[in-house]
């Protein structure tokens, strides 16, 4: 057998160091792209667990919070220190409840920027039309549904239904809710509606530079019409500012669906008008 000289060895040994260098730099690539792989999926986790989801009239709100396009950090200082009332709309300030039926205000949380209160009106609402391949009269019937229950709380906060989502302040969507794990970690849990908000800043030619929000409200549309309606009646409620939870059964906020659900309750009209009263970083320029 032929004898390798110290040449060949020296030149073998080279091409070995210069192989594993190769493979070294190969999975420092590999590592490299899992790595960004996984603070993706972690990102994306993130996002997903800072999603302010109001649950469906079913489940209670939660304590997590919308991924803002704006956050509290990056207001001014000003803004960050103080919060103003608007004046109240005309249709609440007229509200008087003669029997004095009391309210929820307490259970009514506030968010990054204080309460959620519009001062802008009309609220602009959109609501999703049924598909032009699919007017059945149960698709049909859910945009009734729903524009019945933004009637009922046009008596009391000025809205406005609009036929572009983009220039909505409030849109819902024809669509159930993701399924959400339960605070135990155990099966998913079915959903009927939740409301989500975000903070963005108002650039408009008319009013520049107001701190605003918007809402999305997804509501399944696999209910019958009486409990569709109440979804979006409870909704509604959350959206127009009600960041919360009555604890009593003939509210239009209470926590749980109802078996007859109720039209809105004088208590709710109590809680929405305490919330209008309250100071918030909403509607003002930055």
């Amino acid at each position: 057998m032929k004898r390798k000289t110290s040449a060949e060895q020296q030149e073998r040994w080279e091409r070995k160091v210069l192989c594993f260098l190769d493979k070294r730099q190969w999975r420092s690539k590999l590592t490299q792209r899992l790595l960004v792989t996984f603070l993706l999926a972690i990102s994306t986790g993130l996002l997903l667990l800072l999603a302010h989801i109001q649950p469906s009239i079913t489940q209670q709100l939660t304590n997590s919070h919308q991924v803002l396009a704006v956050t509290p950090s990056s207001l001014s200082p000003a803004l960050r220190s103080t919060a103003q009332p608007h004046p109240l709309p005309p249709t609440l300030a007229q509200w008087q409840d003669p029997n004095d039926s009391g309210d929820y205000f307490s259970e009514v949380r506030q968010t990054e920027v204080d309460y959620l209160i519009w001062s802008q009106f009309p609220i602009k609402v959109y609501v999703e039309p049924a598909k032009a391949v699919s007017t059945t009269e149960r698709s049909q019937s859910w945009v009734r549904d729903i524009l019945q229950a933004v009637q009922e709380w046009a008596a009391y906060l000025p809205l406005e239904v609009v036929e572009q989502a983009e220039a909505a302040d409030i849109a819902i969507r024809r669509i159930a809710p993701p399924l959400r794990t339960s605070p135990t970690g155990n099966m998913p849990r079915a959903r009927s509606a939740e409301t989500r908000y975000e903070l963005y800043i108002n650039n408009a030619a008319t009013n520049p530079g107001i701190l605003s929000h918007r809402c999305t409200i997804l509501l399944s549309p696999n209910q019958i019409s009486q409990y569709i309606q109440a979804a979006a009646r409870h909704e509604l409620g959350h959206a127009l500012g009600i960041w919360g939870h009555s604890p009593v059964a003939t509210d239009a906020l209470y926590f749980s669906q109802v078996r007859h659900p109720l039209p809105i309750s004088p208590r709710d009209i109590n809680t929405l008008k305490r919330v209008y009263e309250q100071p918030t970083r909403l509607g003002w320029p930055l």
